[in-house]
């Protein structure tokens, strides 16, 4: 079950942007530990695809706040989690050599939630 939150402690389920409209389509983002885990939550929603096939972004707490820096237009170097809009509006985001694919709805949600601080992560020393 989804829920959602101004601030994540060091442990949570998965949760989505209070501007999420019904939680099936959105950014859905974990932390745990030193850990952030990105996923897509229309993979689930589709039954054919298996749950030891979906493609998961697993990324730093440093490396999550330096994304969240550029999203919000501040600099950050280093960043290797990517945004690209494409024309159609669609954003993949991406970290190696996965890709997660949202729509514009779903992009424009996370962002608002982005700006509102519900993805701020303390950086936990290793």
């Amino acid at each position: 079950m989804l829920k959602t939150a101004k601030y994540q402690p060091e442990s949570t389920g998965w949760f989505t942007s209070t501007r999420t409209n019904n939680g099936n389509q959105c950014v859905e983002v974990r932390f745990d530990g030193a850990a952030v885990f990105i996923r897509d939550s229309k993979f689930r929603r589709n039954p054919a695809n298996s749950s030891h096939d979906e493609p998961i972004i697993t990324v730093s707490a440093v490396e999550w706040m330096s994304f969240l820096s550029v999203l919000r237009e501040r600099p950050a170097g280093g960043v290797r989690l990517t945004a690209h809009t494409a024309a159609d509006g669609f954003t993949t985001l991406g970290y190696g050599e996965i890709g997660l694919v949202y729509t514009p709805g779903e992009w424009d949600a996370f962002l608002a939630g982005v700006r509102d601080g519900e993805f701020d992560r303390i950086a936990l020393a290793a």
